[in-house]
């Protein structure tokens, strides 16, 4: 006997929380958070680093680290708000653009949303009935959407992409503050440089899960970057840097 969809139980479905539980819809947070948090772990390490390796005494080191959070932190939250708002602008512009184009050539329009549709696979005549019925519904969502490809998921929030990497630059960044707190200055350059390596690890365990992504390829990817950072404000330090 053949089976039969159960057309009851598809149209139940609450079609927003399960496209919502896709990973792809965090990737606004998600890039903010790590980039911000990867750059709070290196770069403050890096100033720490560098500072210890011309330093006699703690307080240089301290007070160097605590500038750099403070200043990176600002200087994130700040460049990554000028950044998206500016990619919102331009989808701002780009779809005013797209409202003129539909009342001053509303048939042209319709073509050009049929023929992307029968890019993707679809019959001339399908292609054409869809590109229809979607106008119908709301012309600006179907050519916002298909020929400008801006959706929910891509489009530029600078709030929230601000938040995310000023709190996240903060967070990794105050790690290696407590290491040149509470470790011994003779070793601090060496604290430094393995327990900013283990915070790597942890920061790309912890996306790699959010993400749903390989955790393997996130901590090789991070730590490899990271260690060569590090090692070259080391160099860095040593070779320009003056006791204090």
């Amino acid at each position: 006997m053949k089976a039969t969809p159960n057309t009851e139980n598809q149209s139940s479905i609450d079609i927003d929380n399960y496209l919502d539980s896709h990973y792809i819809h965090r990737s606004n947070w998600l890039r903010a958070a790590v980039l911000g948090a990867n750059d709070g772990i290196l770069s403050i390490t890096s100033i720490a680093i560098g500072i210890a390796a011309a330093s006699t005494s703690r307080e240089p080191i301290v007070l160097a680290t605590i500038a750099g959070l403070v200043a990176g932190a600002l200087s994130m939250a700040a460049g990554e708000y000028v950044s998206v708002s500016s990619q919102t602008d331009t989808e701002k512009a780009d779809i005013a653009r797209e409202e003129i184009e539909l009342k001053e050539m509303p048939e042209e329009e319709l073509q050009i949303l049929a023929a992307i549709y029968e890019q993707r696979g679809l019959s001339k005549e399908t292609a054409l009935k869809v590109a229809v019925e979607l106008t119908e519904k709301d012309a600006l969502a179907a050519h916002v959407r298909d020929e400008l490809g801006i959706n929910e998921i891509s489009q530029a929030n600078p709030i929230q992409a601000a938040i995310a990497s000023g709190a996240a630059f903060s967070l990794g960044g105050i790690l290696p503050l407590l290491v040149t707190l509470f470790f011994s200055l003779e070793y601090m350059e060496y604290a430094l440089y393995g327990f900013s390596i283990v915070f790597l690890i942890l920061l790309g365990t912890i996306a790699a899960k959010t993400g749903g992504s390989s955790v393997s390829k996130a901590i090789i990817r991070i730590t490899v970057w990271g260690t060569l950072a590090m090692g070259i404000t080391a160099v860095v330090g040593y070779f320009f840097g003056v006791n204090v």
